[in-house]
C-alpha cells in the first residue's frame, strides 16, 4: 500500500513537537529477540552518550582552554563543518568504488539545490555557533539549562506558525522548564560564575535548534529526503558562509598570531572536533532508528544528568542545592513533557475515526 504524502503542516507540527510518522514506525519496526535487540540498544544508547559527551568536553576545550588561549570560536566552528564536508565527500567517493562494502549517497555540488538549502543553512549556522559560543562562555554544568529552552521554543512555534495549542499539562512541563532556567540562572549569578553573554547565546542555541528541525523537514525533498545529502549541502553552504565572518571579525589575524599554529596535536584536536561533528549526527540517527524518536529525548535529558555530573566533578566544583534544584526541573521538565507528548500521541492514535464510529452504529 502507497503512503499518502504528508502535508506541509503535518510535517512542520511533526518537527516542532518531536513526533515521528507512526505508518513508518509500524513498518519499520520487525520481531527480533530480545535479547539481540536489549544488546543492539545498549550499545547505540552507549556510543550517543560518549560521542555527545566527549564532543561538548572536547570543544570547551578548544573555545576556552588556558593552555590554548585560542580566541576564534567561528574558525573551531568553520574547521569542523569543514571536516565533516570532507568527510562525506570521501565516503561518498569510496561508495562509488566499493558499492558493495558500504551503502553511501553520491554526492556532487548542484548549486540550484545548495540555493534550496539556503534558508536551512543560515538556520544551521546560527544553531551551532550559538552553541559554541554558549559553550565557550558558561561552564560544562551550567550548558545544558544554559540552552534548555529548545521545548519552550517548540511550543511557542507550533502556535505561531502552525496555529497548534498546547494541551494544559504540556505547557506545564514547560513552566517548569523555564522556572529551572531562571533558578539557574539566579544561582550562577549568586556563585559569581554567571556570563549573560552566554546565556544569551544559549537562548539563540535553543530557538535555532527549534528552527533547524523545522526548515529541515521542509528542505528534505530538495535533497531527495537523503539526510547525508542534507549534511553535506549544510556544511558546504555554511563554510562558504563562515569566510567573510573570519575576516570581518578579524579572527584569521588572530589565528596568525596564534603560538601553536604549528602544533600538531591542536591540529589533531580541531580534526577530533570535526569527527565528532560528524559522528553525533550518525550516532542520533542510529539512536532514533533502534528505539524512537520519544526514546531518544529521553536518553538524551538523561545524558545531559550525566554530563552536568561528570562536568562538576571534572572541574571540581561546588554547587549549591538550589543550583542542583534548577538542573533537576530542566531535565525532570523535559523528560515529563516527552512522557505527555508521548502519552498524547497514543492517546490520538487509539482514538477512533468518526467514519469508524458510523460504521459501528451501523452494525457494519
Amino acid at each position: 500500500m502507497n503512503r499518502a504524502p504528508l502535508k506541509r503542516s503535518r510535517i512542520l507540527h511533526m518537527a516542532l513537537m518531536g513526533a515521528s510518522d507512526p505508518l513508518g514506525e509500524a513498518e519499520a519496526s520487525k520481531e527480533k529477540p530480545f535479547l539481540l535487540r536489549a544488546l543492539q540498544i545498549t550499545l547505540v544508547v552507549s556510543l550517543y552518550w560518549a560521542t555527545s559527551i566527549s564532543m561538548v568536553f572536547l570543544n570547551k576545550y578548544l573555545l576556552d582552554s588556558p593552555s590554548l588561549q585560542l580566541d576564534t570560536p567561528i574558525f573551531v566552528t568553520f574547521y569542523q563543518c569543514l571536516v565533516t564536508t570532507l568527510l562525506c565527500k570521501s565516503l561518498s567517493t569510496l561508495a562509488a568504488l566499493c558499492p558493495g562494502a558500504m551503502d553511501f549517497p553520491s554526492l556532487r555540488l548542484d548549486l540550484k539545490v545548495a540555493r534550496s538549502v539556503l534558508p536551512l543553512s543560515v538556520v544551521f549556522i546560527g544553531m551551532i555557533t550559538f552553541n559554541n559560543l554558549c559553550l565557550k562562555y558558561v561552564g560544562v554544568a551550567f550548558y545544558n539549562v544554559g540552552r534548555s529552552l529548545t521545548t519552550v521554543f517548540n511550543v511557542l512555534l507550533s502556535y505561531l506558525l502552525l496555529k497548534q495549542t498546547t494541551s494544559f499539562y504540556a505547557l506545564l512541563t514547560c513552566g517548569i522548564i523555564i522556572g529551572g532556567f531562571w533558578l539557574g540562572v539566579d544561582q550562577e549569578g549568586a556563585e559569581g560564575t554567571l556570563s549573560w553573554t552566554g546565556t544569551l547565546f544559549g537562548v539563540l542555541a535553543s530557538l535555532c535548534v527549534s528552527l533547524n528541525a523545522i526548515y529541515t523537514k521542509k528542505v528534505l525533498p530538495a535533497v531527495d529526503g537523503s539526510i547525508w545529502r542534507l549534511t553535506f549541502y549544510n556544511n558546504v553552504n555554511a563554510c562558504v558562509l563562515f569566510l567573510p565572518l573570519l575576516l570581518l571579525l578579524g579572527e584569521l589575524q588572530a589565528l596568525r598570531d596564534f603560538s601553536q599554529l604549528g602544533s600538531a596535536h591542536f591540529w589533531g584536536m580541531m580534526t577530533l572536533g570535526g569527527l565528532f561533528g560528524f559522528a553525533i549526527g550518525y550516532v542520533t540517527g542510529l539512536q532514533i532508528k533502534f528505539t524512537s524518536p520519544l526514546t531518544h529525548n529521553v536518553s538524551g535529558t538523561a545524558k545531559a544528568c550525566a554530563q552536568t555530573v561528570l562536568a562538576v566533578l571534572y572541574y571540581e566544583e561546588t554547587k549549591s542545592f538550589l543550583w542542583w534544584t534548577s538542573n533537576m526541573m530542566v531535565l525532570g521538565g523535559s523528560s515529563a513533557y516527552t512522557w505527555v507528548r508521548g502519552w498524547e500521541m497514543k492517546k490520538i492514535q487509539e482514538e477512533p475515526s468518526p467514519k469508524e464510529d458510523e460504521k459501528s452504529s451501523m452494525g457494519v
